[in-house]
C-alpha cells in the first residue's frame, strides 16, 4: 500500500468503532507536532492514544471528509474537515474543526507528522472552500 493510500485509509476508517486504529496506523515512535486553537503540543503514541480514547468518550459518530490529498516520496499532506455528532445530540452531525496535516511514513505507519487545526468555520464550508476533489 503506497503512503497516500495508507493516509486515505485511515482518515476514512470508522476510528469510534475500532479501538485497534492507532496500533494499526501509528508507529511505537511517532511524533506529532499539532498547532491547534488550544495552542502547540508535541504528542507521542500514548498520548495519541489517550487522545482517540477520549475521543471515543466524548463522540456517538466522527468522519472525515477529505478535499485534498498529495503525496511526495513517504510524505503525505492532507486537508480535510472532520464532522461529528455528541453522545447527547446523536441526531445532530456538524463540523468540529479544519486540518492540513503532512504525516511521514515509515514501517507502514504515521512517524512523524506536523498538523494544523482550527475550529471549523460555516462560511467557509459553505463557500465551498472545503469541497471534495478526487483523492
Amino acid at each position: 500500500m503506497s503512503p497516500k493510500e495508507l493516509v486515505k485509509q485511515f482518515y476514512e476508517y470508522d476510528l469510534l468503532k475500532n479501538k485497534i486504529a492507532v496500533e494499526k496506523y501509528f508507529h511505537k515512535d511517532c511524533q506529532l507536532h499539532w498547532n491547534s486553537s488550544k495552542g502547540f503540543q508535541v504528542l507521542n503514541y500514548d498520548n495519541i492514544l489517550t487522545f482517540f480514547n477520549n475521543i471515543n468518550e466524548t463522540y456517538h459518530n466522527l468522519r472525515s471528509e477529505i478535499s485534498h490529498l498529495l503525496q511526495e516520496g513517504d510524505f503525505v499532506t492532507t486537508r480535510y474537515t472532520v464532522f461529528g455528532s455528541t453522545m447527547e445530540n446523536q441526531d445532530e452531525e456538524m463540523p468540529l474543526a479544519h486540518y492540513i496535516s503532512i504525516w511521514q511514513i515509515k514501517d507502514g505507519k504515521f512517524f512523524k507528522g506536523h498538523q494544523i487545526s482550527q475550529l471549523a468555520d460555516e462560511a467557509a464550508i459553505k463557500a465551498n472552500s472545503f469541497s471534495e476533489i478526487k483523492v
